[in-house]
């Protein structure tokens, strides 16, 4: 759920500034914001979500916190199911597989209407798809798209007849795709914000600003009610969707808070109801907060690393990477500032993902660290350039990321001799960085998108926006393509074996640091609806506040 998904901002704060917050409405940036009411009735559901939303737009969003709202207004062909967030019909009733797995068909459901009552037909799922692919719109999640016949030409602008893609509406209530070949979790990915489904009309017509549009026409549970910057957004019941019978809540609060100690507050005192991320509850306040029966904490498919940026200075050397790497100390990283049953990794996909049994990465080796940097021309360290790690300033996790970075410096001081320089930076100034290579090392992390090991092992494909590090390796990119056409099961984990392999033993443009335990902090005698799952995915329609305690 970006990528990096989970790197959540930083706004300094405290209640004081929370609450002056609530006056910040009507300013015209990017998306649509609502005017500001005095007195607005109370949400049924109100949740702490991490920092503003980047955007809503579902072609672009990469962060949790777009992600989650996004889940409650658009929806795509399959949708999650809340207990096992595996994908269950969306917008699609049914859907028909060739024997040879390459050609699904899906029949829309004949009731399908967006928010303002017109019909939504299956050429929007069409139009909404090959959005995605243009390469003017510029989707880091672009490659969720690549498994459809020239899908992936057709994005890098090598192919300009869309009709070539192989997305086609048969009638206004069918669509056929063609794979390139079988792909184990195409449905999961029809599940995936990315490929939710858009109102053509209004894009066609309004362009890049077409989240303004009032009313917004939404395909999913809920309308956009309202934004009002570094304070909430608001979604109200869409009576429009197809399943709004089962819509638990008429009105939820998404609440922009980072400070740990404000959301904290906020929750004790009844204001909100859910508190999402971990990062912002107060990290000291962990050990204590776990005795409670609102700590809810489950095994979860997300990791957290940092990128070299291969393309510059002496990390173009695999052997500078590995001795980085095999001179840190990732347990002692974890139990020291980590409390919340995180476990030091060494490889990039999580314990847990199904079918598949990750291979092991260099751990520890302060020797064999010193040795790789003599090699490379820097015995001892001498000679090796000050270098730059960057982290976002987030105020719920960015202690921690600063934490982990003063370690990581200190432990590169003692084994190597090499210095590196801390830089911080508010998470659209260090989003745009990581964007354009500027930075040397760069702290990431990656929550699955679903439940297979292609999710984290695609990312570092040579063409994949989410990439950045600048490393492009071809055995990598030919192992993927052969894992991702495989039919045998036994045939495909081995060959993503041998590519997380490369990159994690052999060419490191990441090196893994720990793996995420999942949370969620609410009280389960008043809250209905949230089941732990290994993607953290809680539809927000199905959630659900009782009365009285």
């Amino acid at each position: 759920m970006h990528h990096w998904r989970r790197q959540l901002g930083h706004l300094p704060g405290t209640a004081a500034r929370y609450r002056d917050g609530l006056g910040l409405c009507g300013l015209g940036l990017l998306l649509f914001l609502s005017s500001c009411t005095v007195h607005e009735p109370k949400a049924d559901l109100t949740l702490i979500n991490g920092p503003d939303p980047q955007t809503l737009d579902p072609a672009l969003a990469t962060g949790l916190e777009d992600l989650r709202v996004i889940n409650g207004l658009f929806e795509g062909l399959t949708r999650y199911d809340p207990v096992t967030a595996r994908p269950i019909p969306g917008l699609a009733e049914k859907w028909e597989i060739s024997p040879d797995g390459r050609v699904y068909t899906f029949h829309l459901r004949d009731n399908l209407l967006w928010s303002p009552g017109l019909p939504i037909t299956a050429e929007d799922v069409v139009y909404s798809w090959l959005r995605v692919l243009d390469p003017r719109t510029a989707s880091e999640y672009a490659g969720q798209l690549f498994y459809l016949k020239n899908a992936e030409s057709f994005n890098n602008g090598t192919l300009r007849d869309s009709s070539q893609v192989g997305v086609h509406a048969v009638d206004s209530r069918t669509v056929t795709v063609l794979l390139n070949s079988p792909t184990a979790f195409f449905l999961d990915l029809c599940s995936f914000q990315t490929l939710s489904i858009l109102p053509r009309q209004v894009i066609e017509k309004q362009g890049e600003q077409w989240l303004r549009s009032s009313p917004l026409p939404t395909s999913g549970p809920y309308l956009l009610d309202g934004w009002r910057l570094n304070y909430k957004i608001r979604l109200r019941k869409n009576p429009y969707y197809w399943d709004a019978v089962h819509t638990k809540s008429d009105v939820i609060d998404f609440l922009s808070v980072s400070a740990p100690n404000t959301a904290l507050n906020l929750y004790q005192t009844g204001q909100a109801d859910v508190i999402w991320d971990q990062n912002v509850i107060p990290n000291e306040l962990l050990d204590e907060l776990k005795k409670r029966p609102d700590y809810h904490t489950f095994p979860y498919l997300g990791v957290y690393f940092f990128r070299f940026n291969t393309a510059q200075g002496p990390f173009r050397d695999p052997r500078v990477r590995r001795a980085l790497a095999l001179a840190l100390d990732k347990p002692r990283l974890v139990s020291k500032f980590l409390h919340a049953g995180e476990t030091a990794a060494d490889h990039l996909v999580p314990d847990g993902a199904a079918n598949y049994q990750p291979v092991s990465g260099l751990g520890c080796d302060p020797g064999q660290a010193r040795r790789l940097l003599t090699e490379a021309g820097f015995p001892g360290g001498r000679g090796f350039p000050r270098f730059h790690y960057l982290f976002d300033a987030s105020q719920g996790g960015g202690r921690i990321h600063e934490q982990l970075a003063v370690e990581m410096q200190h432990q590169w001081e003692e084994q190597l001799g090499i210095h590196v320089e801390l830089a911080q930076m508010e998470k659209k100034v260090y989003l745009t960085a990581i964007n354009r290579l500027d930075y040397d090392l760069a702290r990431a992390s990656w929550i699955g998108d679903y439940n297979d090991p292609n999710t984290f092992l695609d990312l570092f494909r040579g063409n994949n926006g989410n990439n950045q590090t600048g490393w492009k390796n071809p055995r990598y990119d030919a192992l993927m393509r052969q894992a991702n056409e495989q039919t045998d099961p036994a045939r495909r984990i081995s060959l993503l074996q041998q590519a997380e392999t490369i990159l994690v033993r052999d060419e490191l443009p990441i090196v893994p640091l720990y793996f995420y335990a999942g949370f969620t902090y609410y009280d389960p005698v008043r809250i209905k609806g949230i089941f732990p799952n290994i993607l953290d995915i809680h539809p927000p329609n199905y959630i659900s506040k009782t009365t009285g305690r």
